[in-house]
């Protein structure tokens, strides 16, 4: 069985691979799986440079096919913050609550409430040149905190045309309109093809 690494130790990441490219016949690992350890410098400016930059060093440490994703939040009235710091904003282990409610606090009295959540997915093979794929979901910065679903920033992305939060819509529907599904979809279509050659 063929083996891919997700440049990852984050298990939802891992869980969502696993149910995409299992069925392919993959074996899907994780940096967890292995006893070596993988220094990753994250050291780019934008969501495509660091998943690019997560793919690569893994690949070329252990010659192996590797994905990275990278994401986050881009909220334009606050200079595109979180951005490509959305999971270490305010700290690697501040809960989401928090960051949630530091956020609305932070776009008091804003007009502009535009943001958008942004999936950059990288795939890198030995000796061939790292593909990756973008996806972006619009959508604004909602008043208040509402929803169960998701995670991390989910409950305070507001979506207009489906008229709630991304923390309000069940996991099929978000996945229909996600960033994340957007870039999946097109990674997808380029490794099916990518099967068909190697």
């Amino acid at each position: 069985m063929k083996q891919i690494m997700i440049a990852t130790g984050n298990v939802n990441k891992v869980k969502e691979f696993k149910e995409m490219l299992e069925p392919m016949g993959y074996e899907v690992l994780c940096l967890k799986d292995i006893d070596k350890e993988v220094e990753i410098i994250e050291n780019g400016t934008t969501f495509e440079e660091n998943a690019a930059i997560k793919a690569k060093t893994v690949s070329d440490a252990l010659g192996v096919v590797a994905i990275a994703d990278d994401s986050g939040l881009e909220i334009d009235a606050l200079n595109k913050e979180p951005g490509i710091h959305s999971a270490r904003y305010l700290g690697h282990d501040t809960p989401y609550d928090y960051k949630n409610k530091v956020l609305l606090q932070r776009m008091e009295g804003k007009t502009d409430r535009t943001a958008r959540f942004v999936c950059s997915i990288a795939i890198a093979v030995p000796n061939e040149e790292t593909r990756v794929f973008t996806g972006v979901m619009e959508g604004e910065i909602a008043r208040e905190i509402r929803g169960t679903n998701g995670f991390g920033y989910d409950p305070i992305f507001y979506i207009p045309e489906c008229g709630c939060t991304s923390a309000e819509l069940t996991p099929e529907q978000k996945n229909a309109v996600s960033h994340r599904g957007k870039a999946t979809e097109k990674f997808l279509t380029f490794f099916e093809e990518y099967e068909k050659t190697h």
